[in-house]
Parts: C-alpha cells; sequence; structure tokens
C-alpha cells in the first residue's frame, strides 16, 4: 500500500515546481488529474490483489465493486475508499472480506464497506435514498464482473421503475442539505461538495439522468466539476486533511497549488463554476416537476424506455402543449419561456423584451431560447433604442423572478454582451462579512429590493438602473463611489437615457452611501448634517426632490439586499428622519410640469367634429371635449391589444370658444403585429361618434381571457399633489402596469364626476406614472377633503 501513497504524492508534487516556475493553471490541474487517475489505477490493482491473492483464479460468484468518489476515479487525498463485497451466498465471504477489509484498515485509509448478497444490495438500495445514489455509479474491480454487471443493472432498473417515487424523495434531500449548506457561489468559506452548486449536485444529476428523465450533465457542468474536483484535491493536498470547506486561510495557498494569480481570481473562478452547475441543476429539477405532473395528470403506467427518453429529451412534451403569448416575441410553452414562431431575431430589443416578459410573468427562460438568443439575435447599440431601455426596466422591475432570468441571460454571455462593464464586477466575492453575495449578484438582488419600492418614486427607472449600477464602481481601484459614477454616466448613456437622466444616475451611484453613512455617523439635529445631503443634491438644479428619495429609496434597497445585519428598525428611522429634514430644507423643487403639446398636434383641434392621425406608434385624438373621452380612447385602443407607453393630453379653445380636447398616444402591441391603422381609426371615428360602447367591448373581452397570475407586484398608490396647479386638481397614480389601465383610471374619475382637462402618462418599463389635472363639473379644482379622500379611495378600488 505504500506504492500507491507513494504514488499519488508524487504525481500531485510535479504541479507544484511548474506552478512555481511560473507554469499554468492548466499545467498544475492536469498534474493533479494525472495524480487521481494514477491513484485509482494504483487502487485497483492492489485491491484486486487482496481479493484474489498469489495470482489465485477469483473466487466464483463474489465481486469487488467501488461506489463512490473511487466508482467515478475522483478519489482525492482526503476521500473516503467506498467499497461494497458482493456474492451469491459464497459459504466463505467473511473470510474473503476480512482478506480485504484488513490490509485498508492497516494502510490508515478511511473505509466505508458492505457485504451483500445481490437481493440484499437490492433492498438496501429502495429503502436508502443513500446507498441508492452510490450504488447507481458502482464499478466493478476485481472477482466476478457479471455479479458486478447483475447488481448495478438491478439497481439501476428500480431506479428507473421508482423514479416517479424516488426523484422526490431526492429533491428534498437536496433541499434540506441547500438549506444547511448555503450556496456555494456567493460563500467566502463554502463546502466544496455539500454546498448548492457543489460536486454532490452534480452527482445527483447523473443519478437523475440515469431514470431517463432528464439528460446527463453536459460539457460546460462537467467542466465546471472538473474545477470544483481540482480544488477540492488541491485543498486536501495543501491542509493535509481530509476536508471540504475552503476556509479564509487556505485560499492564497490554494490559489498558488492551482497556478492562480491570488485567492480572489480562486474565489471568481469558484463562483463560476457554482453558478454553471447551479443553473444547470435548476433547469433539470424543472424537467422533473414536468414529469410529475404528467404522471400526476396522466396516471398512466410506467412508460417505455423511447417514451423515457422522449421526456429526457423533450421530443415527447411537444405534443399538445399549449402556447400563451405572454410578450411580443415570447408566449408560454411547458413551463418556460420560448420565442414566438414570428419573433425578430434582427430586432435589438427582443433578448431584453423576452427577458422582460418571462419575469413578468414568473417563469424560467428556455435553455434552448436563451442560446438561440445568443447565437442569433440582434444587440442594442449605443445609444440603445426606447424599447430596449424600457424592456430592461420592465425585466428589473419584475423583482425577486428576475433574479434567475438574468442568471440565464448571464450564462450565455448575454449581460457582459450588454453591459461591458458588468464584466469587472462579475463573481468579483466581498471579503466583508455583512455581504452574502459576489458583486454581481449584490447588484442584482438590490435591483430587486428596489421593484418594491418603486411606489416609492416618481421615477421607478431610474430607481431600478441606479440599484443595478450602484456598486458597479467596485470592479475599477479607488473609490467604488466615484469610480462607479463614471462608470454609471457612461452606461446611462450608451442605455439611451436623456442628459438630465443621465446625471441623476451618476449622482445616485456617487451618492449612494451619503444618506445611511450621515444618518447613522452624524448627529442628524445638527443643521450642518442636513446641508451636506443638500449641498449633494445640487449637482442635480431642479431635480433635487426627485434624487433625494430615489436616493432614500435605493439606500433601502442597498441594505436589504447586503444581507439581514445590514438594515434594521434604527437605521431605518435615523435614514428617513434624514431624508425628512432634507426634504424640508430644500427650496422648491419641480413639480409636476403641465402637460404641453406642440404646434402640429394642436392643430388637429381646429378640425370640426373630430380628427383622428395614426403614424406609427403614434396616435393622435381631436375632438370636442367631452367627459370620459380620455379613458374611452384609452379603452379603443386597448380593444387593439395596443399597451399606452406615454400619453400627452390638453384641452385648448377651439375657433368658437368651445373646449377642444387633444389627445396624443404613444402605444405599442402587447405582443405580434400591431393592429390595422384602418381598423384603429374606425374604431376610434365609432367612439367619438358615440356609436361604440368601449366599456361593454372591454368587459366581453375580459371574460373571454385567462389571465396568468404572474408575478406578487407593490400595491398601487393614488396621491394628490399640493400646490401643483393653481386651476386644476393634480392627481398621481403609480401603479403597475397592464392592459386596459388608463381606461380603469379615467373611467374611475369620471365616476367621481371629474374631468380630465390634462394629463401625462408614462409607463417606465413596467411601471405607471400616470398624472392627471382634474376639475369638477364646474370646472374648479376640489378643494374638500373628503371629497379628495374618496376620489382615493374610488380609483384604488378601480385599480385592485
Amino acid at each position: 500500500m505504500a506504492l500507491v501513497h507513494r504514488t499519488f504524492r508524487e504525481q500531485t508534487e510535479q504541479a507544484r515546481p511548474a506552478t512555481g516556475a511560473g507554469g499554468t493553471t492548466d499545467t498544475a490541474r492536469a498534474a493533479l488529474a494525472a495524480a487521481r487517475a494514477a491513484r485509482a489505477d494504483e487502487l485497483d490493482r492492489w485491491l484486486t490483489g487482496l481479493l484474489t491473492p498469489h495470482r489465485d483464479a477469483p473466487a466464483p460468484g463474489v465481486a469487488l465493486l467501488a461506489v463512490g468518489s473511487h466508482a467515478r476515479r475522483e478519489l482525492t487525498p482526503g476521500g473516503d475508499l467506498d467499497l461494497v463485497l458482493v456474492h451469491d451466498g459464497h459459504p466463505g465471504i467473511a473470510g474473503i472480506a476480512d482478506r480485504v477489509w484488513y490490509p485498508i484498515w492497516d494502510a490508515g485509509l478511511r473505509l466505508d464497506h458492505s457485504v451483500r448478497t445481490v437481493t440484499e444490495a437490492r433492498a438496501v438500495a429502495r429503502a436508502d435514498l443513500k446507498a441508492a445514489l452510490g450504488l447507481l455509479s458502482a464499478r466493478p474491480i476485481a472477482g466476478d464482473c457479471a455479479l458486478g454487471g447483475e447488481l448495478r443493472a438491478a439497481v439501476l432498473a428500480d431506479w428507473r421503475a421508482d423514479a416517479a417515487r424516488r426523484l422526490p424523495e431526492l429533491a428534498d434531500m437536496c433541499r434540506e442539505r441547500w438549506r444547511s449548506q448555503g450556496e456555494l457561489a456567493f460563500l467566502l468559506e463554502p463546502d466544496l461538495k455539500e454546498a448548492h452548486g457543489g460536486l454532490r449536485d452534480v452527482h445527483v444529476m447523473q443519478a437523475v439522468a440515469a431514470s431517463w428523465v432528464a439528460s446527463a450533465p453536459g460539457e460546460r457542468v462537467r467542466a465546471a466539476h472538473g474545477l470544483l474536483l481540482d480544488v477540492r484535491h488541491a485543498l486536501h493536498e495543501v491542509t493535509g486533511r481530509a476536508t471540504d470547506r475552503l476556509v479564509l486561510q487556505e485560499h492564497e495557498p490554494v490559489a498558488h497549488a492551482l497556478g492562480l494569480l491570488d485567492a480572489d481570481v480562486l474565489l471568481r473562478a469558484v463562483a463560476e463554476a457554482a453558478r454553471t452547475i447551479t443553473y444547470a441543476g435548476d433547469h433539470l429539477w424543472r424537467r422533473v416537476e414536468r414529469f410529475r405532473a404528467s404522471r400526476r395528470g396522466t396516471g398512466a403506467p410506467r412508460p417505455a424506455m423511447g417514451a423515457w427518453a422522449g421526456a429526457a429529451t423533450g421530443r415527447g412534451a411537444a405534443r399538445g402543449v399549449e402556447r400563451k403569448p405572454v410578450g411580443d416575441g415570447a408566449v408560454e410553452h411547458d413551463g418556460e419561456v420560448v420565442l414566438a414562431r414570428g419573433a425578430d431575431l434582427d430586432d435589438p430589443s427582443l433578448v431584453l423584451r423576452v427577458a422582460a416578459a418571462a419575469a413578468q410573468a414568473g417563469l424560467p427562460l428556455a435553455p434552448a431560447t436563451v442560446d438561440r438568443l445568443a447565437e442569433r439575435a440582434a444587440l442594442p447599440s449605443a445609444p440603445w433604442p426606447d424599447a430596449a431601455r424600457d424592456a430592461l426596466v420592465a425585466l428589473l422591475g419584475a423583482g425577486g423572478a428576475a433574479i434567475g432570468v438574468w442568471e440565464a441571460l448571464d450564462q450565455a454571455g448575454l449581460i457582459v454582451r450588454l453591459i461591458p462593464d458588468w464584466e469587472r464586477v462579475r463573481n468579483r466575492p466581498q471579503r466583508n462579512p455583512f455581504h452574502r453575495f459576489t458583486v454581481d449578484r449584490h447588484l442584482v438582488e438590490a435591483a430587486a429590493e428596489a421593484a418594491s419600492l418603486t411606489r416609492e418614486v416618481a421615477r421607478p427607472d431610474l430607481l431600478l438602473v441606479g440599484a443595478l449600477l450602484h456598486d458597479i464602481g467596485k470592479g475599477w481601484p479607488g473609490d467604488h463611489s466615484a469610480g462607479g459614477a463614471v462608470v454609471a454616466r457612461d452606461l446611462g448613456a450608451r442605455m439611451g437615457f436623456a442628459d438630465g437622466d443621465v446625471r441623476v444616475l451618476e449622482t445616485l451611484v456617487r451618492h449612494h452611501l451619503l444618506l445611511p453613512d450621515t444618518a447613522t455617523r452624524r448627529d442628524i439635529d445638527d443643521p450642518a448634517t442636513v446641508r451636506t445631503v443638500t449641498k449633494a443634491l445640487e449637482a442635480v438644479p431642479g431635480r433635487e426632490r426627485e434624487t433625494l428619495e430615489l436616493l432614500s429609496a435605493l439606500a433601502v434597497a442597498d441594505a436589504k439586499a447586503t444581507g439581514p445585519s445590514a438594515w434594521g428598525s434604527w437605521k431605518a428611522r435615523q435614514v428617513a428622519e434624514l431624508s425628512r429634514r432634507a426634504a424640508a430644507a430644500l427650496s422648491g423643487g419641480t413639480p409636476p410640469p403641465a402637460p404641453v403639446l406642440g404646434p402640429e398636434t394642436l392643430a388637429l383641434a381646429r378640425h370640426d367634429g373630430g380628427a383622428v392621425r395614426i403614424a406609427g406608434a403614434r396616435v393622435t385624438v381631436a375632438a370636442p371635449d367631452r367627459p370620459g373621452l380620455l379613458w374611452r380612447a384609452a379603452g379603443v385602443l386597448a380593444l387593439h391589444r395596443l399597451v399606452v407607453r406615454s400619453a400627452r393630453t390638453v384641452s385648448s379653445p377651439a375657433a368658437e370658444a368651445r373646449a377642444t380636447a387633444v389627445l396624443d398616444f404613444t402605444a405599442v402591441p402587447e405582443y405580434g403585429t400591431p393592429p390595422d391603422p384602418a381598423a384603429l381609426e374606425a374604431d376610434l371615428r365609432r367612439m367619438l361618434a358615440g356609436r361604440l360602447d368601449v366599456a361593454e367591448r372591454l368587459e366581453r373581452r375580459a371574460r373571454s381571457m385567462r389571465v396568468r397570475p404572474g408575478i406578487t407586484v407593490p400595491p398601487p398608490r393614488v396621491g394628490i399633489v399640493h400646490d401643483a396647479s393653481s386651476t386644476a386638481t393634480v392627481v398621481e397614480v403609480r401603479a403597475h402596469d397592464r392592459p386596459g389601465l388608463l381606461w380603469r383610471i379615467g373611467q374611475a374619475l369620471g365616476e367621481c364626476g371629474l374631468s380630465v382637462r390634462a394629463a401625462q402618462v408614462d409607463t417606465l418599463g413596467a411601471e405607471a406614472v400616470d398624472v392627471f389635472y382634474v376639475v369638477d363639473s364646474q370646472g374648479r379644482p376640489v378643494s374638500d377633503p373628503d371629497a379628495l379622500a374618496a376620489v382615493r379611495r374610488h380609483v384604488l378600488a378601480a385599480l385592485r
């Protein structure tokens, strides 16, 4: 046995001179793999000699099998040797077992062993999940190979027959392990084997594949597994112990043993591998769940091999599965989002739009769809078109549902292509006990937290993108806030934001720590403390209040994404109070401006009766003003499956001194091709003539539609903006966008006896921020507090 130890050490030592003399990571890793292979071969020869000493013929009806890591030829220096001695009732099996086990113990190896007949081993595997997982990968070493093959074939047959029962048990076991060990990709001291995304998960994937319910791990997962195996091997070599936890003090030695630059490079490589495994595992477990659902739905007997193979590849699942649109260019198919048949791969907004549709529906992107998008879809060039930017905001606005979709895009390399600076923070570790994620995952988590705060701000798009970019400077040397502000400015321009919005984004990133740091480290009763905040806001003149509320929401999102210890009730009170005092100190700010239309649009008001103009996504209507005109026009757009992205409406006096309303919409299809402009214009004219019952048609359409639940969104908010106008009451509505939203709001205002004199409607991603200037039947603002409260309640009720 000394030869086995000597061979293993000699093989692994070959890596050290190479890396110390400037060798590469590939050289070091190749040496580790060679050492494992050499040890496996030497162990096999030695164990064969123990079973059949003095070159005797092997005893008939006896076989020695390796299970676990040695069966896979992956035994590392600290790994256990797992062996099963199988026999067919051999009378001398006890003596044969002693002849094999005692020399192993005498050699100082840790041994997990058992002696079974095929029937006994099969019964144990059917009762004990861990035993079954080991036997699935059993490898005969010596003795009666036919007997060993018989056991493995029997265990495989039982595993496949019992898949509907065993796979849920396996899923529960994995979930319990993940809860206990955490996510490997985001831990500073991870368990390389047992954590989520570790080596054990790849072995589980292989077991699921053995049931024919899913495909075997692909090339990327195998490469990730190989990397983690090499890290584990190097860890055992460096420490001289059988440990799988990569503790802080071992980071640098293990990195050196693998030929890596430093500990951070090691952690980034480990995180990349773990995320690859986790992503593949998520897809595998979704396939298992679909298999279970199909079994519950049919109650059919176990299908033959061909049908099982179809389930693994997806061929058998394709028939009879309904394809339901979830967005423009995207449909739901078998619980995943795939490309619609007519999706335009040359559309630079398609990738983000499909991703947003999946996230908003609470569904994953199908891996094949992600691969196709990565290979063939066009991406937006700078500056991005409005549609691409809106899709990014809608994706981030989905909150927690966006994280899995973002990960899918990231795994395919699409995020770095969309946002080149993302590469510097991708998988970057944070050596800070407060942080629970890598930098890039923290940014996505912060955006997800910000999604729950979009009702708190007037510009949810800037909040979401600001949260996504607030720590982007951690990929650069120096102060990450100052460096990140420069990156955010460049990325904001790249994404097509207006210059003023770019300055707000730059300010958000530069000062994202201003409120929490000042509130917790300075005396907020000191006027100088408040002046510190207001002075920072001078960088965005005219938008100080707006930026302050964005910084306040960003502070909450950042802290909650950092970890539970980074945000508490005392800190929350301090930040809120400092924000309140800073808002009180600001001299003005900018109230919502009254909408203004250009002269070309207002010229339509000269038409007698009414006019309709349709030019691409822009729809303009001019008609004698009347109660309900806005919501009825919006209802016609909804009937034609058009989503209002923006709207500006004003009332102006016509030649006969009769008020004329001009409604200017930007509307895009919910999905598919735009409606026929002639048909849309005809319905708008019928509405103007009073010959189209919009409400009845919309209600009929709503009854015929099956609405998918989608994600949970923050509740809508309705507020009265005081002192914003002396001639009208300003009602602001913040809500998650959905078909017919503007129609519902307008109808509710009309039911309160209010007329919309002007409106400014904006949909930012998936969030609507709509401002209405309303008057009562006498053309005056509403001033009675009880009446205003009733308006708020009625509009909120219409949105629920």
